[in-house]
């Protein structure tokens, strides 16, 4: 009997955890997302616009989007995480879909590949600020993306730096570089 009675509390708190960690998994999920959508660009100060102007060796006179620069200064950096779509860590597709939200109000796929798809494809000639760079990276399938910026720049996250610009012309996105496409814009 006593041996019975053990074995119903032990049963009753394995599932009691059980129920516990299930909560906490779903409400966490949620929360992930809460914090995701309250992410906004709180400043376009003339410093972050500067910061990032200096890294494409421009004058902040020459930037386009005040809007698009400060958001970059805001998350340059930020290390890659795959699957993570927040500042504790992001992936290339996520930081370019949280990009386009909140500077451009347009939501686009949640991986590279997907992005691929839905965009207009363009040559790499007439590339302008904000058009999506493709890499397949020893894979059939694009597997990285980035947005283009001006002069052959790029911003994207990076496995290895994270949040970063680069140029096109370096040696290893020159390798791995697929295609180049354009959002549609609802501007």
């Amino acid at each position: 009997m006593k041996n019975h009675v053990s074995n119903t509390v032990f049963t009753s708190s394995k599932t009691f955890v059980f129920v516990l960690a299930i909560a906490f998994l779903v409400s966490s999920c949620r929360h992930k997302k809460d914090v995701e959508d309250k992410i906004t660009i709180k400043s376009t100060s003339s410093s972050k616009v500067t910061t990032v102007a200096q890294k494409l060796s421009i004058t902040e006179k020459e930037v386009r989007s005040k809007k698009l620069y400060s958001f970059i200064s805001d998350w340059y950096g930020i290390p890659y995480k795959y699957g993570g779509c927040d500042k504790n860590g992001v992936d290339c597709s996520c930081f370019t879909g949280i990009l386009f939200k909140k500077v451009y109000g347009v939501t686009v796929g949640r991986n590279a590949s997907l992005m691929h798809k839905e965009a207009d494809h363009i040559k790499t000639s007439h590339l302008r600020e904000g058009d999506l760079v493709f890499f397949k990276m020893g894979t059939k399938e694009v597997s990285h993306v980035g947005v283009y910026l001006k002069d052959n720049k790029f911003v994207h996250a990076s496995t290895s730096k994270g949040v970063m610009i680069n140029d096109l012309g370096e040696a290893y996105y020159k390798k791995y570089y697929y295609e180049s496409g354009r959002v549609k814009l609802n501007l």
